[in-house]
């Protein structure tokens, strides 16, 4: 018959450190509380950008390549997630999985091209004179 494992005995040390995380986060709370500035003013819940009044949106509008860079952000940082998790397997993953992984970034790769050909990847002076021409090409 097997000896009966007593878990009890072995948890004291996570209560004991999530009871000491919630003291010290309750300290730094009030200590935050009691010692900080308290200002009544009007314009004091505001943000402060340089001197300028806040306002709903920017002056000139809210330009597509900050959304782009996201999105090629997102898409390429959760390329960069199952990449490495492909080589911290690669040994159990195997030819197949090697093949697997060819055709993944294949796959990303030719979206890339069809990005740069699109020229989604350029913006500023080359991209605009690049419409343009397109514009008066369909116009003529």
């Amino acid at each position: 018959m097997a000896p009966a494992v007593s878990t009890s005995g072995s948890l004291w040390p996570l209560v004991a450190f999530v009871g000491l995380v919630v003291i010290l986060v309750a300290v730094l709370v009030g200590l935050g509380y009691l010692l900080g500035e308290r200002h009544r003013d009007t314009k004091t819940g505001e943000p402060f950008e340089s001197g300028i009044a806040p306002s709903e949106y920017p002056s000139g509008g809210l330009s597509i390549e900050f959304y782009r860079v996201a999105v090629f952000f997102v898409i390429f940082d959760v390329e960069t997630v199952f990449v490495f998790a492909w080589a911290v397997a690669l040994r159990e993953a195997g030819w197949t999985g090697y093949l697997e992984m060819l055709v993944f970034v294949g796959v990303l790769v030719a979206a890339l091209v069809y990005l740069w050909r699109l020229h989604s990847l350029d913006w500023g002076t080359a991209r605009r004179k690049w419409l343009e021409s397109r514009r008066e090409g369909d116009r003529a």
